[in-house]
């Protein structure tokens, strides 16, 4: 049986990520990249896999993206369906802050 090493709960029993998403500012803004391309940043995460994140985002909001320096960045003007998303994974509204 393997032990979480931050909570010390057995894995199958582990709240350390379910407690992390309920104490994060998230913050959604998008930036205008090379060409003229729309890319909507999403940052403020801390204790959550990143990448099986942007995995899940990147499926429901049908778009293409990437992990970098601790912020998602996804293809398109997302910011809108970003916060609705977020909320379908987890993550309460509340904390979800669209710039």
């Amino acid at each position: 049986m393997d032990i979480c090493p931050k909570c010390g709960l057995p894995l199958q029993a582990c709240v350390c990520e379910d407690i992390a998403k309920t104490e994060q500012r998230i913050q959604v803004r998008t930036e205008k990249k090379k060409f003229g391309k729309i890319v909507t940043m999403i940052s403020g995460f801390s204790g959550v896999d990143l990448k099986n994140l942007a995995k899940e985002l990147k499926h429901e909001l049908a778009c293409g993206g990437t992990v970098k320096d601790n912020t998602i960045e996804l293809q398109g003007n997302h910011s809108r369906n970003a916060k609705r998303a977020l909320s379908g994974l987890g993550f309460p509204e509340d904390t979800v802050e669209i710039i």
